[in-house]
């Protein structure tokens, strides 16, 4: 399984927070373990909602910094993020702040592409759900594109690390100017947006050396090490840490979103998977990931922010005793997007058809969980029924794995057992592709998810 031992650093940027972790990697030996965690989220400027990305650039740093502190023998850097948003740059320099996806300046921007290219067209060219905030739709938001390249968040962070512009290809693949058949730009839906193609930075995948860190970054580190392109979509990197022993497994990355799918060898690109808007991304290993976004912890997390709360495992255990029956919503609703009221939101949703309202904070919380497992659910099915591929477990990674309101309820809408963690799936994703790049691990995805079913032991859930 392995040629030695050692370590690496995974940087692990979500949408509500980051870290930086430790990975060690040996013989039959997978270890991670944080080294730093620090607030992620939009910011408010005046021309929209943005990334404080300087702030995150910072502590990125310090966390890199902290990492060689700990283990002076750490080997290598990979980065991975959420996916669609991007810097502009142009002469060595960022053109402003990335805007955040769900800023709302992509509303009439997705009118504008489909006058061009019909959303068919689309799925066909590049076989992604629709999602209004797909990089696509948000180049068509901006005023100009005149810059030298643009980099996902996490080619920028590797830009900033070594000087080099690389675009990974997982990555890319949710930008929707990827093609879903050649994995390569797809130059004539550039071309047919009007999109310079100059600004495209050439493809790499999981596994590629991207170089060592400039010599000003390493003396701020406090080491000289290379940056290994990892599955630098989040999900992607989760999927790899799924561990799983067969290969009739459904996977949840449940975190802000929740990523519901199954893991294939080519896509599906009929009109049943456009009409249930499934997409298919780029895997590891020239895998597809077919899935299907669901909105995920940011119900809960934008309810708690509204209540002034921090008191979710109160709530969750509160919310498990409830006996009664609670109204379930559709949680893949638009309406529950951007940020603000989500109970507010929530309740209306109901009065609109006629449902009353859970009554309290915690029949609220109920809700939120029910409809997330009652949309988790159908997503398996749905993604069984589309791709033809037999499902009998699903593995429910990432944060989400320690609701265990959430783990359970899933199983008894499913119908299906439920295998919760680990939790920091994208994280050792991260580490076992930065180690099989380095030598310390080899083989296939199943031989690097035995290793983490051997390490992170998955609690089991069971229909009810």
């Amino acid at each position: 399984m392995s040629r030695g031992t050692g370590f690496v650093a995974a940087v692990d940027l979500g949408a509500t927070s980051g870290r930086v972790m430790l990975g060690h990697v040996g013989h039959n030996e997978l270890s991670v373990r944080p080294v730093a965690r620090f607030p992620n989220g939009p910011v408010h400027r005046a021309d929209g909602l943005h990334w404080d990305i300087e702030a995150l650039r910072g502590h990125v740093m310090a966390g890199l910094a902290a990492a060689v502190r700990e283990e002076p023998s750490v080997a290598s850097i990979g980065v991975d993020s959420w996916a669609v948003d991007y810097a502009l740059i142009k002469d060595g320099r960022m053109l402003g702040e990335p805007f955040h996806y769900r800023d709302d300046r992509n509303l009439a921007a997705v009118e504008r592409v489909h006058s061009l290219v019909s959303p068919a067209e689309l799925y066909a060219a590049n076989g992604l759900q629709h999602l209004p905030f797909n990089t696509l739709f948000q180049f068509s938001a901006e005023e100009s594109l005149d810059a030298d390249a643009f980099l996902l968040i996490p080619d920028l962070f590797g830009y900033w690390l070594t000087g080099r512009a690389f675009a990974e290809r997982t990555n890319a693949s949710t930008t929707g100017l990827l093609s879903v058949t050649s994995g390569l730009w797809d130059d004539a839906l550039i071309e047919r947006l009007g999109l310079p193609r100059s600004i495209f930075p050439t493809l790499v995948d999981p596994g590629t050396s991207l170089g060592p860190l400039l010599p000003e970054v390493a003396l701020e580190i406090g080491a000289e090490l290379s940056v290994t392109a990892v599955g630098s979509h989040d999900t992607a990197s989760a999927v790899v840490a799924v561990p799983a022993a067969t290969d009739d497994f459904a996977y949840i990355s449940c975190g802000t979103w929740g990523l519901v799918g199954v893991e294939l060898e080519h896509p599906v690109l009929t009109e049943a998977s456009r009409a249930a808007n499934f997409t298919n991304e780029g895997g590891v290993d020239g895998r597809v990931r077919f899935l299907h976004n669901v909105m995920g912890l940011w119900l809960l997390s934008e309810s708690l922010r509204a209540w002034g709360r921090d008191d979710l495992p109160e709530l969750l255990a509160a919310a498990a005793s409830v006996s009664g029956s609670v109204p379930v919503f559709d949680a893949n609703d638009p309406a529950f997007l951007a940020p603000g009221d989500m109970p507010d939101r929530i309740a209306t949703w109901f009065r609109e058809r006629g449902i009353q309202p859970p009554a309290s904070e915690v029949e609220m919380v109920r809700s939120i969980v029910e409809s997330l497992a009652v949309a988790f659910a159908d997503a398996v099915r749905t993604a069984s029924e589309l791709s033809g591929k037999d499902v009998s477990v699903i593995h429910l990674v990432g944060g989400g794995s320690q609701n265990e309101l959430l783990c359970q309820l899933t199983a008894d809408r499913s119908g299906l057992p439920v295998l919760a963690g680990p939790v920091e799936a994208t994280a050792i994703g991260n580490v076992l592709v930065q180690a099989r790049a380095l030598g310390l691990a080899s083989g296939s995805l199943e031989s690097l998810r035995s290793l983490v079913a051997a390490a992170f032991s998955p609690r089991r859930y069971l229909p009810r």
